[in-house]
């Protein structure tokens, strides 16, 4: 009688697992809140990463996800990176409809094989094997397996449920198992409110989640990994190509990077050395040599796209790069690092998170992070310079919204520091316009400007001199998109990499410019820097308020009125202020015929509560109703 319950248990305990499956791959079993916002739903993810000894590391993920439309396909996210450290052990995919029938089987074989390396021949053993499917209806669901074994043990994955915007998560486990002599730690971030479980035993880590709702992206917001549920793995001991270490923080971390990834990597050949010394003899200051360094580094050499990871953390061997003329970040940095230690300058490399969003490498938290690698040179007394190695175009010590303002490992031959890079002040940031039009007596205006832009205004523009002459009108003509009907008559740039200053010239006329009604005529005073964006509008906003940069534009344009006409009425002059910024206008009456118009707008970077975001929507739809202001002219009888 026991025996017959004991399997009848098992009978009904494998029925219930089946069903569960089941169940998973169906789509109309989804709960309606994961749907609500959602372009794809994890049904379930079970990532389950066994640390076999320091030097061998197993990790196996089974991955069920129903796509819902066309945007969810980006989210299946089915691929391997492999390299001659990675071997794929098994690899497959079945696509089910709706309905839970199976539609498509797809094994190892079958999956595109294709280098992960763009152009090269530096990374040819790092290749990645990924799905090509195209769906003939939705939703469909694809359930994937993978299980890669590796030598490298130094890249444990973290656990995030979510990794992008308008996807949800019903089901999602993660399980680390590892030897005794291995301490594995963890790092928890952005689980309030999260339905949680986690056992830590003795020699195993587990983390389940359930119910994650999709999160749908806001303007002004911090970004997504800010804000989305993560924990971090990492482990005291460790191997990478072939190198075990064991580390405790960041101090250790960059003494090993340096001593065992890159101290052996600056093998210029004698003649380039040379080459360099006699580059820089002439130059008073380091700071010259340096510059003059990183020109060098931009005129012979070119960028391939390959992430930190890819290919190893460990950079090529400079005498490569010298000979190839090209490589990724790891390498290009590498190299001109040490070209500045021939010119006797020092340097040191630089791992970073790049990217728009100013991610912080985790300064408590010493694990292989980052996506990116850039130079720092440490000035005495001064700021630090920061060098983007892999830019052609980029001026020295300027790096821009791609990796600005957020913390980074700097690497020493002695220890690893974090470091954080520039910040581009709202101050710094700025665009300064000079200018002036006149009208005629049928509303045809004939403009005349000057542009000057610094700080991340000059990062948004610095690469406009490479544009062709045709491109450059359509770029200003939709920067201008609110005078109908112009023709540009001159354009003059000027990109200053000494000062890290744009400075545009141009000119342009425009017919039917002002509104002629009668004998009057009706003149929108802001030509040239016309506020043409509100802010989105939420009626039930979920994310706080982020301003990521702040600026400041400076504009005065001399108007030229038309012959014939008077003032009738004329706009109030304006100033607001808060905590988000302030705006100024001011109209001079400089003789009868000419008008001085002043305007400047600052807006301050900063994070504020949600509910401060209809406050500073309603900030920019003031400037732009005092931005479209009006002149009322008469004409003299």
């Amino acid at each position: 009688m026991k025996l017959k319950l004991i399997i009848l248990y098992f009978v009904l305990f494998a029925t219930l697992q089946i069903y569960s499956q089941e169940n998973l791959l169906v789509s109309l079993t989804i709960p309606a809140n994961l749907k609500e916002n959602a372009n794809a739903v994890i049904r379930s993810n079970q990532i389950d990463i066994t640390i076999n000894s320091v030097n061998d590391m197993t990790v196996y993920e089974k991955r069920i996800i129903t796509v819902l439309n066309k945007e969810g396909n980006s989210n299946i996210d089915a691929f391997v990176h492999y390299d001659n450290n990675v071997k794929i052990k098994t690899l497959e995919v079945l696509v089910f409809n709706q309905f839970g029938a199976v539609i498509k089987k797809v094994k190892k074989n079958d999956f595109k094989d294709v280098s992960a390396v763009d152009g090269g021949t530096l990374y040819s053993d790092s290749r990645v094997k990924y799905l090509e499917y195209t769906p003939i209806s939705y939703p469909y669901t694809i359930e994937f397996v993978s299980e890669i074994n590796t030598k490298n043990t130094a890249f444990i994955e973290s656990f995030t449920p979510i990794n992008d915007h308008f996807l949800s998560v019903e089901n999602s486990s993660y399980t680390i198992s590892f030897p005794s002599d291995i301490t594995i730690r963890t790092k928890e971030k952005n689980l309030e409110g999260i339905d949680l479980f986690k056992e830590a035993l003795q020699n195993k880590i587990s983390y389940k989640v359930k119910n994650i709702e999709a999160i749908k992206p806001e303007a002004y917001s911090p970004s997504l990994v800010d804000i989305a549920p993560k924990i971090l793995v990492t482990s005291n001991k460790f191997a990478l190509e072939g190198v075990q270490t064991e580390v405790e923080d960041w101090a250790d971390f960059g003494k090993w990077m340096y001593q065992d990834l890159i101290k052996d990597t600056h093998d210029l050949p004698v003649s380039t050395v040379a080459m360099i010394q006699n580059l820089v003899k002439d130059e008073a200051t380091d700071l010259d040599k340096a510059r003059k360094v990183y020109d060098y580094v931009q005129n012979k050499t070119r960028y391939i796209s390959v992430q930190v990871g890819i290919g190893g953390w460990k950079p090529f061997k400079a005498s490569e790069v010298d000979k190839l003329g090209y490589g990724d970040c790891k390498a290009l940095t590498n190299y001109t690092m040490s070209l500045l230690n021939a010119a006797g300058i020092q340097s040191n490399y630089t791992v970073v998170y790049a990217g728009s969003s100013q991610r912080n490498l985790e300064n408590d938290f010493a694990a292989m992070q980052g996506n990116h690698v850039i130079l720092n040179i440490p000035i005495a007394n001064e700021e630090d310079i920061w060098l983007e190695c892999t830019s052609q175009k980029l001026p020295f010590g300027f790096i821009g919204d791609f990796t600005d303002d957020r913390d980074v490992l700097v690497i020493t031959p002695e220890a690893g520091k974090i470091k954080h890079t520039k910040k581009y002040t709202t101050e710094e940031n700025t665009q300064f316009i000079n200018g002036s039009y006149t009208v005629s007596n049928d509303g045809f205006i004939d403009v005349k400007i000057t542009v000057n832009s610094k700080g991340i205004q000059y990062d948004n523009k610095y690469w406009l001199e490479t544009e062709t002459e045709r491109d450059l009108d359509t770029r200003y003509k939709k920067r201008w998109n609110y005078v109908n009907g112009m023709r540009i008559n001159n354009m003059q740039i000027n990109n200053n990499k000494l000062d890290n200053e744009f400075v545009e010239d141009v000119s342009f006329v425009a017919p039917n410019y002002s509104k002629i009604v009668g004998n009057r005529m009706l003149l929108t005073v802001n030509a040239l820097n016309r506020n043409t964006d509100i802010p989105d509008r939420y009626r039930d906003r979920k994310l706080p308020l982020k301003i990521k940069r702040g600026f400041k534009d400076v504009d005065e344009v001399e108007i030229k009125l038309p012959e014939g006409f008077t003032i009738e009425s004329s706009p109030d002059n304006a100033l607001i202020e808060n905590k988000f910024g302030s705006y100024k206008i001011e109209i001079v009456v400089k003789d009868d015929s000419t008008l001085l118009y002043k305007r400047e707008l600052v807006i301050n970077d900063g994070e504020y509560p949600k509910e401060d975001y209809e406050t500073y929507r309603d900030f920019y739809k003031e400037i732009n109703k005092l931005d479209n202001s009006k002149i009322a002219l008469i004409k003299n009888q």
